[in-house]
């Protein structure tokens, strides 16, 4: 073979040599920028903030969130001869049933969805067991359309779940949420009550971020290298309210609501200095996690939302009026016409017949005639403008949403004689139960106004704490005139309608109020009844008022509302809320 020859063959192999050695890099150049659908080396987990809790005052969560997590895999990369394997392991970390896992990964070839409302608990350790099989080797690699794909546990959050575990107590109060989707996660809001009215608190603050690599169970490694977002929950709102006597008060409702046959009994305690809602409690209630179409009618609070004619009730407010304006002395001599007086055409009439009565007596035994008459020496705008600095006919801005005004007539309509005698003792007006409170908590805090607050503060789940904004106390009469309205409501519950109130070494002053209600435009044998008083002891001052919503058995106030008043002062005595005097 000659030398041309030779070196021919020689530069053909070398080409050869060169041609396949292109191809090899080719092939591998391709497999490294080829989609393989592998998971990316570095990875971010957004690890979403939830809605603060609703405390007790005595520390229960009455309203608080959990997250929820979404559980899925994809079934093509179980490895067959692993699958039995992992449907035991996955039993024993989920809690679910064996053979509704198997069910359910038999059912699809691709990504399954295994359950969406898993615990955080329980998601926690289901992320452990994605690791464990992965080292196990229970997850394979499958091709399809020539991409290679291996996915094994996915653990992801898929919303939150509000928790109310205590049911109906604090309900309406409370309130309850709704549910809504964002970017597919199932958020909540609230709709009613302190869930409502305190929204812009309760929501999530920021929700947390986790970048970083990942591990082979697809994991976040927690090292130098990864970013992390702090996760801010929303605001705790604490209450002024103990879960013990709430729930005890709610007890005496629900009896009395059943003895008496009434529609609705609503009753507060308030500190009369500070304005704190201590109880707040209605017969008709709810689960605010499981409402029925016959709670709807329960859902809205009465004490704010539901207006009516007070009543007798109204009698000492328009005492203390003519009080303030030096109009009346409590030992001038009236009038009363042994129980029946004409005023134009309007008759009206007394339970307790007398031909007089002293004008503080008028208020002890609830003469509707000795009251028209005295309430004639207000002038319009003493009146209408009195009962507007009472509270009456403008929000009360207890820390509710939704809270109505009631209703006072017109400036001009106070010119009429029989006005000033209906309004007097509490008809052709409106008011809520919370209005009421308010008013009557003026006698027991020397003249001043204060603002109702059923929440103390806010904290955030470090622990630090927040207060909430506070309202100085406005004058509306002056203290003598509250002196001396105090001690005649005292009278009423040593002499007069209020007797049944009476316990000893308790200092017990309130007013009943019997008021027809209006259906369709007319008066019908259906009451509202109502106590509104005080209970002291030597340091202690409580605000405390009953409504009895129509009951059946009996309508008079001594014999509905009165007796549930005694019953809740039992109870602040009992848990040491009063300490009855010792008289030497």
């Amino acid at each position: 073979m000659n030398t041309q020859s030779k070196l021919y063959k020689i530069a053909t192999l070398f080409f050869l040599l060169l041609f396949g050695f292109l191809i090899f890099l080719f092939a591998v150049f391709k497999i490294v920028i080829d989609d393989r659908k592998l998971p990316a080396l570095k990875i971010s987990e957004k690890n979403r903030a939830i809605r603060g809790a609703i405390v007790t005052n005595d520390g229960f969560n009455v309203a608080s969130s959990k997250k929820l997590y979404k559980i899925s895999v994809n079934t093509r990369c179980i490895d067959p001869n692993k699958k039995e394997l992992f449907v035991k392991l996955f039993s024993v970390y989920s809690g679910m049933d064996h053979n509704r896992i198997k069910k359910v990964i038999e059912s699809k070839k691709g990504n399954v969805v295994l359950t969406y409302a898993m615990d955080p608990k329980r998601a926690n350790l289901l992320r452990e067991l994605a690791k464990k099989l992965y080292l196990m080797d229970v997850f394979i690699e499958y091709e399809s359309n020539g991409k290679v794909y291996k996915q094994g546990l996915s653990v992801k959050e898929s919303g939150e779940s509000r928790l109310y575990p205590y049911q109906d107590i604090l309900t309406p109060i409370v309130g309850y949420v709704r549910k809504y989707e964002d970017e597919g996660y199932t958020r909540i809001t609230g709709v009613k009550g302190i869930e409502k009215y305190y929204e812009e608190k309760l929501k999530p603050i920021q929700d947390g971020l986790i970048e970083g690599y990942r591990d082979i169970g697809n994991n976040i490694i927690l090292n130098r290298e990864s970013k992390i977002k702090k996760r801010v929950d929303g605001f705790n709102v604490h209450l002024n309210i103990p879960i013990l006597l709430q729930k005890t008060v709610e007890n005496i409702l629900d009896r009395y609501k059943k003895k008496l046959r009434a529609k609705e009994i609503i009753a507060a305690v308030m500190e009369s200095r500070s304005g704190k809602i201590i109880a707040l409690a209605s017969s008709n209630r709810f689960d605010p996690k499981n409402i029925r179409k016959r709670d709807y009618e329960s859902l809205n609070a009465s004490v704010i939302e539901y207006s009516f004619e007070p009543g007798s009730v109204m009698k000492p407010i328009t005492f203390a009026l003519l009080l303030e304006n030096s109009l009346v002395s409590p030992y001038d001599i009236i009038r009363t016409y042994s129980g029946r007086f004409k005023l134009g055409k309007k008759i009206i009439t007394d339970e307790h017949k007398e031909e007089w009565m002293s004008a503080e007596n008028v208020i002890v035994y609830s003469s509707n005639i000795g009251i028209a008459q005295l309430a004639q020496k207000l002038s319009h705008i003493q009146f209408f403008q009195g009962l507007k600095k009472f509270g009456f006919s403008r929000r009360t801005e207890i820390d509710l949403p939704y809270e109505h005004t009631g209703y006072i007539p017109s400036l001009s309509k106070f010119k009429s004689e029989i006005y000033k005698a209906t309004i007097g003792y509490g008809y052709g007006m409106k008011a809520t139960f919370m209005q009421l409170l308010k008013a009557y908590n003026v006698f027991n805090n020397n003249g001043k106004e204060v603002i109702p607050r059923i929440a103390s503060y806010l904290s955030l789940q470090d622990g630090k704490q927040f207060a909430l904004p506070r309202f100085s106390a406005q004058k509306v009469i002056s203290i003598g005139t509250a002196a001396r309205m105090n001690k005649i409501l005292v009278k009423v519950v040593e002499k007069g309608t209020g007797r049944a109130a009476k316990i000893e070494g308790i200092n017990i002053g309130g007013k009943t109020g019997t008021a027809h209600i209006v259906k369709k435009g007319k008066y019908v044998k259906s009451y509202n009844s109502s106590f509104f008083g005080f209970a002291n002891d030597e340091k202690n001052r409580y605000t405390i008022g009953v409504t009895v919503i129509e009951p059946k058995k009996v309508y008079f106030a001594s014999q509905t509302a009165v007796p549930v008043f005694k019953e809740i002062v039992d109870v602040l005595i009992d848990q040491g809320y009063l300490v009855p005097m010792i008289n030497e």
